[in-house]
Parts: structure tokens; sequence; C-alpha cells
């Protein structure tokens, strides 16, 4: 029997300050059947987990070697058939950048890409990193040609995705070579789900901490969930949660239809 299910992924930035935020209240409220978090800052054995135990959730953990940075977790309430941690790249693995569950026809790959705000050195570490990825997807497609990807991509695709295009002109996340990079990985076969619901502007999901930026919606698209076309029929929604201020992101979200 077919199933809709609601996938939320979410950069929390630091899940035990996100929790004292009242992030757990959120959740229940929001009820995701999976839950897809990025720099959780942690790890597990540092929270309790009956709160989310209690909510039906089971959950997989990929922190980052480095203590309070990046890593990624998913909570679901769907046994997965299959977990894989990492992409077998030694610097992103310990970077805790990636993390795949399978289940049924459908595999779900959770990421957080480098960010290159810090200088040169990230920036180009995350145009390495973006090209290893690449590769790392086709790979995959070839034995899971249902997939969906979400996390940070800590990318503006378009002006419409971007406050104030122009003066990012030259902004880590908004470069023209980023821009490429995300209009050729479109084109090897994915869908920007939220952009196939919606072509309105001024949707975003980062917001700089600085200038009052989220209460003016001076704010950067950056988190996105990205399906295979073959789901294309499978997707019934896509959507952002600016309400939860739980980070200076807000979730976003699909809902797709599963046999």
């Amino acid at each position: 029997m077919a199933k809709t299910l609601k996938i939320i992924s979410y950069n929390v930035n630091g899940l035990r300050a996100a929790i004292k935020k009242g992030f757990m209240e959120w959740l229940e409220a929001a009820n995701p059947d999976i839950l897809c978090l990025q720099e959780i800052k942690m790890e597990p054995s540092q929270i309790d987990m009956k709160h989310f135990e209690a909510l039906g959730y089971s959950d997989f953990w990929f922190p980052a070697q480095k203590k309070g940075y990046s890593g990624v977790a998913i909570f679901t309430k769907i046994k997965p058939d299959h977990v894989e941690y990492g992409s077998g790249d030694s610097q992103s693995d310990g970077e805790g950048r990636i993390i795949r569950i399978d289940f049924g026809k459908i595999s779900l790959l959770n990421v957080y890409i480098p960010s290159g705000t810090t200088g040169d050195v990230r920036q180009s570490y995350k145009m390495q990193w973006l090209g290893e990825f690449e590769k790392f997807i086709k790979k995959l497609l070839k034995k899971h040609p249902n997939l969906i990807i979400c996390g940070d991509v800590n990318i503006c695709h378009q002006a419409i995705d971007i406050h104030n295009p122009i003066s990012n002109a030259k902004s880590s996340g908004f470069l023209p070579e980023e821009r490429a990079w995300v209009t050729k990985f479109l084109g090897d076969g994915f869908i920007d789900t939220f952009r196939h619901f919606n072509k309105e502007p001024h949707h975003y999901s980062w917001w700089t901490y600085r200038m009052n930026a989220r209460a003016r919606n001076l704010g950067w698209r950056i988190d996105y969930f990205f399906a295979s076309k073959s789901l294309e029929k499978n997707l019934k929604s896509a959507f952002i949660l600016p309400e939860a201020k739980h980070s200076d992101h807000a979730p976003v979200g699909i809902e797709v239809k599963i046999d």
C-alpha cells in the first residue's frame, strides 16, 4: 500500500543549543517520518535520547572527529534496510558530512556540504569536495536510481534564492562556479523539489544573525531536497518552515509517496 512520507532536513547549528530553544517541542508538533540533521556539533552520548525514543524515532549518527564541529544524523520512524556512513573520502568522513539510509526502493542521503566563507583554503576545498561528491553520486545512482539528497548545500543556485544577488555576486555561496555546479548537478538528472512546486521569490532557509536579517527576511536559500527525476510523480509537496527558530537555518522538507 502506498504511503506518503514527510521528510524534514534541518541544519540545527548545534543540536544541544537547539534543544534548549524548544527543538523537541517543535519536533513533536512537526512530526516528520524522517528527520535529517546537519551541523549537530556533538556525539549521541552527550544528550538523553529518551525524548527521541518516546516520539518513535530510531537514530543514526555520523559526528565529526573534531569535537563541537559539523556532523550529521538521521532520526527515522521508518526502519531502514541499510545505513551507510560517509562516502569513503577520509577528509570528508572525518568531518562527518554524509549519512545515507535505504528503505524500499528509495535511498535518502543527508549531506552537509562544506562552507567556503572562512577563506580561500576552505573555498578551494569546497570546490574540490563538490567535484568528488558529483563522482560519488554518479556511482551511487547506478545502484540506487531513486535517490533523494537533502541537507545544507551552502550554495544559492539562482538570483531568486538570495535577497541581494548583486552585492553578493562575489560572496562564497553565490559564486558563479558554485552556481554552475548546481546547474550541472540538476542537469544530470535531479529536481530541486522546492522550485518544482514554488516559483515565487523571497523564500529563504538561512539568515545571518547580523542586521536583524531574519526579521527583515534578508536571507539565502541554501538548504535543499534534490530528488531523482524518476521520483517526480512521487513528489507531493516541498516546503520551508521559517517559523522554526532554533538555528540560523530553517527546516526544509518534502512529502513523497512510497510504495
